[in-house]
């Protein structure tokens, strides 16, 4: 029994210690996740599409679900189908698994439940893929070039570095326990994109949204006929008193 715990506490600091080190030991952003906007939902599925599903896949996520947040059959084909040219299709990469493999060292993981999957005790998964796509920073030691503070050696590149231009991090280094640390205290500016930081922070929560929105499409329908049940539910119950205390008025 003592072993079976002692490989059980085991376990758990491993698990532990992969999660903190996932998390880059810096803060999550919240991320600006609104389902009830559509315009957000209709730029990230373009973003998505364009920078995201060359690598990744959503296979459990068809074109013509897009139609939920606006778009029309006939948008669908002309601005979003690169991978297949039938709306009623999964989303599939562009790339080769076998060929991802080789080239990152893994296959890159399908996105349709990223959003859901990637949530921690520092906040929701879209909080997460908040932060990590505007932590990315230039790292020659690695073969990608690329380095994340959200996720420390990750195998991916870059994929919106144009549009975000090159950062590189700030660290300050103070005493913790007698021991000099590293603490995270900015991103500094060493290239432009082609967009301003504000210009693509909007952009990442326009594509994180998506994310959030793609994990579970119905939410939105889900939410709303939840609330209508609420209501009925609280109707009926007001009956049900009502009716409760007229048959046993003249009970002593």
């Amino acid at each position: 029994m003592k072993k079976i715990i002692l490989t059980a506490i085991a376990a758990f600091g491993i698990f532990a210690g992969a999660a903190q080190a996932s998390e880059g030991g810096i803060s999550w952003d919240k991320a600006p996740v609104d389902m009830s906007n559509t315009a957000s939902l209709q730029n990230g599925a373009k973003l998505f599409v364009n920078y995201c599903l060359n690598c990744h896949s959503a296979s459990f996520m068809r074109f013509n679900r897009l139609k939920d947040i606006g778009l029309t059959d006939q948008q669908i084909k002309d601005n979003l189908l690169f991978t297949t040219d039938k709306v009623g299709e999964t989303m599939k990469a562009a790339i080769d698994p076998k060929q991802a493999k080789d080239w990152f060292g893994a296959t890159p993981p399908d996105l349709t439940l990223i959003a859901r999957s990637r949530a921690g005790h520092q906040g929701t998964g879209a909080d997460y893929l908040y932060t990590f796509l505007r932590t990315f920073y230039r790292d020659d030691t690695k073969a990608t070039g690329w380095n994340n503070l959200a996720f420390p050696s990750v195998a991916m590149p870059h994929p919106l570095w144009q549009m975000q231009g090159v950062r590189r991090p700030i660290f300050e280094e103070v005493e913790s326990h007698g021991h000099p640390t590293q603490v995270f205290k900015g991103m500094e500016q060493v290239s432009a994109g082609t967009m301003t930081p504000l210009q693509y922070d909007q952009a990442v929560g326009d594509l994180v949204n998506y994310l959030q929105w793609m994990g579970e499409p119905a939410q939105n329908t889900r939410v709303r006929v939840g609330v209508w049940v609420l209501f009925f539910l609280g109707i009926c119950t007001f009956i049900a008193w009502r009716l409760n205390a007229a048959y046993w008025k003249d009970v002593k």
